[in-house]
């Protein structure tokens, strides 16, 4: 399917809604055709992603199972899936995977919210539960076929890309540290493969959802002894964002050793803080994204949870960095026009609310209602006079 959207100046507003439009109806119209053709069953990430009050699955459904979404993440750079096998080794190379591949894709239909990892590795035999006979590990060969498999439609042979509209059909899936991943279940029998088929090409990645570390991050320990903010119903904390494209603003680097494009996922760990009280992981992808900021910045990327347990999904978010950039400032622009006031900020900055007073020898502060337009990239309310004076401020909300 090839789509294509002109504009003239003023019409972004529409063409985003007529975009998003028919987003949503290719991807329900494509679920429908695989329904009838008896493919999979159509699933949500929301009932694929529900936990309990520990952040373990909650899901039971069966298989196959069929999630349309947008890549968030090329092919190539979460993870390094060159070929490297390894055999057991009497334990030596315990927990040593070899290659491994993995994207996020994230939904874009109306009746559904989040993102879902879709994973696989190489040796698997170097798990301790699994067969070490190398029956459970891909040969190098075996590896780079099963990568081209999933880095590929398989009709057309198109090379997946970030942006691409993709369904995905699973036959295996497991929970991890937080999440229910699609996977092969640990296993080279092509009865767990999963298979990502492509819908449309470069239908442009989801706008990220801007949000501030004291959404996900607490300053107080829960009674988990973390300070992550955890909600079991999904509907706030680390758990509203999970694997969906967001940006931070307002951070500053505490550590820059992870900085870097290191194979090794561990050693692309990095820490940031908003300043107040709060710390939050960041991890570097496999590409140069420029320097370590020196100064505050905000970083774009994908909302993950790696809890490192199998019984305790509370804890662990974190950010994969694709893109940075200097933080806006939270400053106003206050003009007078046609005798109304313009009051607008960076458009960047949609966690912040517009308030008003009458005086500050005694202020009280109240939320301007008013839905802000973007103008030139920036939130902008225009405001008729009510009093003799007022004054503004921009609040940062959750």
């Amino acid at each position: 399917m090839n789509v294509t959207l002109s504009s003239n100046s003023g019409q972004a507003p529409v063409l985003r809604r007529a975009w998003a439009t028919i987003l949503h109806t290719v991807a329900a119209s494509f679920c429908g055709l695989l329904l009838a053709a008896g493919i999979g069953r159509a699933e949500t990430v929301t009932n694929l992603e529900a936990v309990d009050s520990m952040g373990v699955s909650t899901w039971n459904g069966s298989f196959p199972i069929v999630l349309t979404g947008v890549l968030l993440t090329d092919p190539s750079e979460m993870l390094d899936s060159t070929p490297d096998y390894l055999d057991w080794d009497n334990g030596a190379n315990m927990y040593n995977l070899g290659g491994q591949w993995q994207v996020f894709v994230q939904v874009v239909t109306n009746n559904d919210r989040g993102g879902v990892e879709c994973w696989m590795a190489q040796d698997y035999g170097n798990l301790p539960w699994e067969p070490h006979d190398g029956s459970d590990s891909y040969s190098d060969e075996a590896w780079s076929n099963e990568v081209y498999r999933v880095s590929h439609d398989p009709t057309t042979g198109y090379a997946f890309h970030k942006g691409d509209l993709v369904t995905i059909t699973a036959n295996g899936s497991l929970f991890y540290g937080g999440m229910q991943n699609i996977n092969e279940e640990h296993s080279t029998d092509p009865a767990y493969n999963f298979t990502i088929s492509l819908v449309a090409t470069n239908v442009d990645l989801p706008a990220p959802k801007v949000i501030s570390l004291s959404s996900v991050i607490s300053t107080n320990l829960s009674a988990t002894g973390h300070y992550d903010i955890f909600d079991p119903t999904r509907q706030t904390g680390g758990e509203f964002y999970q694997g969906m494209c967001v940006r931070i603003n307002g951070l500053t680097l505490v550590t820059t050793n992870g900085w870097s494009t290191n194979s090794d996922w561990d050693s692309r760990y990095c820490t940031a803080t908003d300043g107040e009280g709060r710390q939050f992981p960041l991890i570097h992808p496999l590409y140069d994204i420029g320097p370590a900021p020196t100064n505050q910045f905000g970083a774009t990327g994908v909302f993950l949870q790696e809890s490192g347990s199998g019984t305790d999904g509370t804890f662990g978010y974190e950010l994969f960095v694709q893109q940075v950039s200097p933080s806006d400032a939270a400053i106003l622009s206050i003009a007078v026009q046609n005798s109304s006031a313009v009051v607008s900020w960076p458009g960047s900055l949609s966690n912040y609310q517009l308030q008003s007073c009458d005086s500050l020898s005694n202020p009280s502060w109240t939320a301007i209602t008013n839905t802000p337009a973007v103008v030139s990239g920036r939130n902008t309310i225009v405001l008729q006079p009510v009093a003799a004076q007022k004054f503004f401020r921009l609040q940062r909300v959750q």
